[in-house]
């Protein structure tokens, strides 16, 4: 059985729908905190059990059965974080599944300036030190972000945001079916080659993107770090929040996001979805 967690969420939904599309319901069971969100799923025989990162004793029972364990890397961070990974490795090995997934990132590094990149070199440890075959997939920056990273830009004609580098955006869809392939075909061991869109585009990039498709100038602005970071609390987002968030900025400007691979493009056999016919879509 194919074990995928966080099957409510956006790309772990999206993982399982691809799954139905390529082996029976049955051969799939989903790990989520609220079943009777995932209620469609078990009326289309789907196996629906109740699970939380932080309960070993829930796991070991959404696991059960399990020849290949999907973990969706959770919205947590830091310490919390990697503590939550970690147990869900470990269940999955207990569960004696053949294979362990995880959802990781490009910018993986223990010395990343932007938090959830340290959170996912640690889970990888995890992951080694488990002693189960392990694939690590190194997901390109979700392109979701973008439309947040807008903000009031389609109102004011200014996307403000702080100095930035290029990044790979990469769609969910595109990632969902990849990793669907990735789970029903023998492939990657071990980390996975970035999979990433087919460009890196900074946000000056982004907001000439936005132009072209709403007909509206939308110009770049950039603002200090300390600004940013002031305007943030101002509307009521948490330090940890603000700062975290400063981190992906800096982290970009760094270039840990830019890196074009054309793995994600092979696997599919299709071009990767490039960040303009995701926004059009979207905007």
């Amino acid at each position: 059985m194919i074990i995928v967690t966080g099957a409510n969420g956006q790309l772990g939904r999206a993982v399982v729908e691809r799954l139905l599309a390529r082996v029976p319901a049955e051969r799939i069971g989903v790990s989520v905190r609220e079943p009777a969100r995932a209620k469609d799923l078990a009326e289309r025989g789907v196996r629906v059990r109740q699970a939380d990162f932080t309960d070993a004793a829930s796991l070991a029972h959404a696991f059960d059965g399990a020849a290949k364990v999907l973990v969706v890397s959770t919205d947590a961070a830091g310490e919390a974080c990697v503590a939550q990974h970690r147990t869900a490795v470990e269940a999955a090995a207990k569960a004696g599944a053949d294979r362990i997934y995880y959802t990781s990132h490009l910018g993986v590094s223990p010395s990343s300036l932007f938090l959830p990149m340290r959170d996912h070199a640690a889970t990888e440890v995890a992951l080694r030190d488990s002693g189960v075959p392990f694939t690590s997939l190194r997901n390109g920056f979700y392109a979701a972000t973008v439309p947040m990273l807008l903000g009031q830009a389609l109102h004011t004609g200014e996307l403000a945001a702080p100095a930035d580098g290029p990044v790979s955006w990469t769609t969910h869809a595109d990632l969902a079916a990849a990793t669907a392939l990735a789970l029903t075909e023998d492939g990657f061991d071990g980390p996975t080659p970035p999979l990433t869109g087919p460009e890196a585009v900074d946000l000056a990039g982004v907001a000439d993107i936005v132009t072209r498709l709403t007909g509206r100038e939308i110009r770049r602005v950039v603002v200090a770090d300390a600004d940013y970071r002031a305007g943030l609390l101002a509307n009521g987002l948490p330090e940890w929040r603000a700062d975290l968030l400063l981190g992906m900025f800096a982290a970009s400007r760094r270039g840990e996001f830019a890196t074009v691979d054309p793995a994600l493009a092979t696997l599919l056999g299709r071009p990767a979805a490039g960040l303009a016919s995701f926004l059009k879509a979207v905007l």
